[in-house]
């Protein structure tokens, strides 16, 4: 018997499932919903001046950090310019709001009917953050000149508008996540981000004076993917045993069962990055209103505005990046804590009748646990923290300034692609399909 040629498991998966019609039917289906976000990116809003927005970008590597999770919907400044992050901010909120709100607490306890509420909430607390978040970017783009000033109509107008593109895209992500393959949301904003890589690359590769520093350049990304790549998947194996008592035909029967807990060593996923990103940037953002115009003296909107931007002179940087560092390791101790105490191992262990050997239960396995977790955290906090600052590490070690490495973005495209694999692989081991039972 001939043996298979080897390939990627997820190139694998891809040419498996296509055989298959139901699996063909939700990759397509995917893919249109993909092809249908991506025109509504270069579907721009009125009033916009685009050669002016262009080079507003191209001068701000904030907004460039930014326009590139649009996949390039704020460079156009289309109805989809803040793309679904209103939402993750929405879902974020709601998360850390559980264990605080005994009444979300409680509807998080009632299963299935309990989780459609909390969405239902998520989604309605979407409309203002969406709000205020179209709200801002139409201010900063009208101080600049990118936008022209209009009346108040006409900002409500282009306000509900971007609402409206939010909300679609939220619903287009919970199509794919129905009838198509993985989480919709995530796959909408791992497209945005893949969108921009295309011509970000080759304006890199067109500064032929820096092509040493880009293949250097090109060396830390591909590392960094891979330690990405090897956090994601480590975990920390807690042996579990389970002894049952049962009654048959009037006797009593004792079983038994082992197994284990898998503790992530990154259970906080990027969601330190995004919080630590958001409050080093807001200081800056602030800032930016207060500052003299270039060629007048610097004032101390221009002094905080340095101290808290990520392309300022290099004394100023390192605070920002040092800062950036210090609350991505905060952060996710803090988020792994809310989300460990959320899912209650100790108690569910109990009820299940199951104990770790050499741990009392109850109080001492929670003791223990808890130590295992803060153990592990330390690891997985200290490597987002490393991978935060790649991209100031990478300019700074290559010199390469015409590409914008995005930890965060990173993280997503890989955290994504996993995650499709492995949805991939469990529709096809369900369905039997000997290709992938190894």
């Amino acid at each position: 018997m001939r043996p298979r040629p080897t390939r990627p498991r997820l190139l694998q998966a891809m040419l498996d499932a296509m055989r298959l019609p139901d699996l063909r039917r939700r990759i397509l289906i995917t893919l249109g919903i993909l092809v249908i976000f991506r025109f509504v990116a270069h579907v721009p809003l009125p009033g916009v001046n685009l050669e002016a927005l262009r080079q507003l970008f191209e001068s701000n590597a904030l907004l460039g950090m930014l326009d590139m999770f649009s996949g390039g919907a704020m460079r156009n400044f289309s109805v989809a310019a803040m793309g679904v992050y209103p939402y993750i901010t929405a879902s974020i909120i709601m998360t850390l709001m559980q264990p605080v709100i005994p009444q979300l607490q409680a509807l998080s306890q009632e299963g299935e009917a309990g989780r459609n509420k909390i969405n239902r909430i998520t989604h309605w607390l979407t409309v203002p953050m969406a709000g205020l978040s179209g709200w801002g970017q139409l201010v900063l783009l009208q101080r600049s000149g990118a936008v022209e000033s209009t009346s108040a109509l006409a900002t409500a107008a282009m306000v509900i508008a971007m609402i409206a593109g939010t909300i679609f895209l939220v619903w287009l992500g919970e199509q794919i996540t129905e009838y198509g393959i993985g989480n919709g949301v995530s796959i909408i904003i791992f497209a945005g981000i893949v969108a921009g890589y295309p011509e970000m690359v080759s304006s890199g590769f067109l500064a032929r004076e820096q092509f040493g520093g880009l293949i250097a350049y090109v060396f830390i990304g591909l590392a960094t993917v891979a330690a990405i790549v090897y956090f994601t998947e480590a975990h920390r194996r807690i042996p579990v045993q389970y002894a049952r008592t049962t009654f048959r035909g009037g006797r009593m029967y004792r079983q038994s069962g082992a197994t284990h807990i898998p503790l992530r060593v990154n259970a906080a996923g990027m969601i330190p990055l995004i919080f630590a990103m958001s409050l080093v940037m807001f200081p800056g953002v602030i800032a930016s209103y207060f500052m003299n115009p270039s060629g007048s003296e610097p004032n101390f909107g221009n002094l905080i505005y340095n101290l808290f931007s990520p392309d300022a002179p290099m004394p100023q940087v390192l605070f920002y990046w040092g800062l950036y560092f210090i609350l991505v390791v905060a952060f996710a101790f803090f988020y792994t804590v809310v989300i460990f105490q959320q899912q209650d191992l100790p108690g569910t262990l109990q009820r299940q009748g199951g104990f770790i050997p050499g741990v009392r239960p109850g109080k001492n396995t929670a003791d223990y646990l808890n130590g295992v977790v803060n153990r592990i955290t330390w690891a997985g906090a200290l490597f987002l923290a490393v991978v935060a600052i790649v991209p100031f590490l990478g300019r700074e070690v290559t010199n390469v300034q015409v590409i914008q490495l995005s930890s965060m973005g990173l993280l997503i495209v890989v955290g994504v692609v996993l995650d499709t694999m492995k949805q991939m692989e469990a529709q096809l081991v369900m369905r039997r399909y000997e290709g992938f039972i190894k």
